[in-house]
């Protein structure tokens, strides 16, 4: 079956703050694009991979209540938590195992969005 996840949008409050910490964070730059009527910031991905954006709505805000979005941070994850506060979010649980699938840490956006940095 191929990935049911295919593209995903994570709300936000102020696009270039958002952007700042998800780039520091991540190790990588998000990139702004503009539309006509909109802007988004698109996480860093290639070809095929998953990808998503993060956008500014009216009709969705961001929560620490939704789904649990688990951002790949292989090989650097204690640098990406050590990043999460410097930029505006809160780390919620340090870095603990998560048996064989090896590590996460729970923390919240600089939007108050929560979301998961894994490594293996």
């Amino acid at each position: 079956m191929p990935d049911q996840v295919v593209w995903f949008d994570v709300p936000v409050l102020d696009l270039d703050r958002a952007i700042q910490f998800y780039s520091a964070v991540f190790g990588g730059k998000v990139s702004k694009q503009e539309y006509p009527g909109m802007s988004i910031g698109v996480l860093p991905h290639e070809g095929s991979e998953v990808g998503g954006c993060l956008v500014v709505s009216d009709s969705i805000k961001p929560s620490d209540q939704g789904p649990l979005l688990y951002f790949n941070a292989q090989g650097r994850l204690d640098e990406a938590v050590g990043q999460v506060e410097h930029n505006g979010g809160k780390v919620l649980q340090a870095k603990h195992s998560i048996g064989p699938y090896g590590f996460r840490a729970l923390v919240l956006d600089s939007e108050g969005n929560r979301i998961a940095l894994h490594s293996t």
